[in-house]
């Protein structure tokens, strides 16, 4: 399954691996690896103290967006693998790629793969529309944060129905981590790799050219 998956890496150009050596190479620069721990931890707190801790809640979505923000802009200036157009593929691309993925012959990346390229635009906007949400439930009910001027006089079912919005959003976006989780595990296996470690010390096994 290595041999087949080297030979489909090398069709795909410089960002899928060729052939595989022994050595090390820093992919995961020190930003996208606090960036990643940093935005999880976030949403984990968010999640905790969704019902009890409203100021916890609230700057915890705060900090989420004002990360993503400076994601996305690392993403144009960063280093290569952190760059949008490194590793953002179209759906055709990304359908190919899953079905490869299926069959047991998946292309190894050395970035993000497409699949889990989609996973993270998926997971940034999901937060990003969670946080949005939370500013306007959090300003229409509570009459507090930058969006309350805007929503100064809606109604008790206005900010009921953008509460409902806001759980739904944040719902659909928890649903995404177990299958991020699970495609972290599948390309682990599949390529014999321990991706959570590339998370924590930036480095993944090489190639060699």
């Amino acid at each position: 399954m290595n041999n087949t998956n080297e030979h489909a890496a090398g069709q795909q150009g410089p960002r899928a691996t060729a052939t595989l050596s022994a050595d090390r190479v820093r992919i995961w620069d020190p930003f996208v690896r606090f960036f990643h721990w940093a935005l999880g931890a976030a949403v984990l707190i968010a999640f905790l103290t969704e019902d009890e801790l409203l100021g916890l809640h609230t700057w915890a979505g705060y900090i989420a967006l004002t990360l993503i923000g400076a994601r996305l802009l690392w993403g144009l200036i960063g280093p290569r693998h952190a760059r949008w157009w490194d590793f953002v593929r179209g759906p055709r691309v990304t359908l190919a790629y899953l079905g490869d993925v299926l069959r047991g012959r998946a292309a190894r990346y050395l970035g993000h793969n497409p699949a889990g390229a989609a996973m993270v635009i998926a997971l940034l906007a999901g937060v990003t529309a969670t946080a949005l949400t939370g500013m306007a439930v959090l300003g229409a009910g509570e009459f507090a944060g930058p969006l309350a001027p805007y929503l100064q006089g809606v109604s008790a079912a206005t900010a009921h129905d953008l509460a409902e919005v806001h759980e739904f959003v944040a719902n659909a976006t928890l649903c995404l981590i177990p299958l991020h989780l699970l495609g972290v595990v599948l390309a682990s296996l599949q390529h014999r790799e321990n991706l959570i470690r590339g998370m924590i010390d930036g480095y993944k096994r090489g190639v060699s050219q």
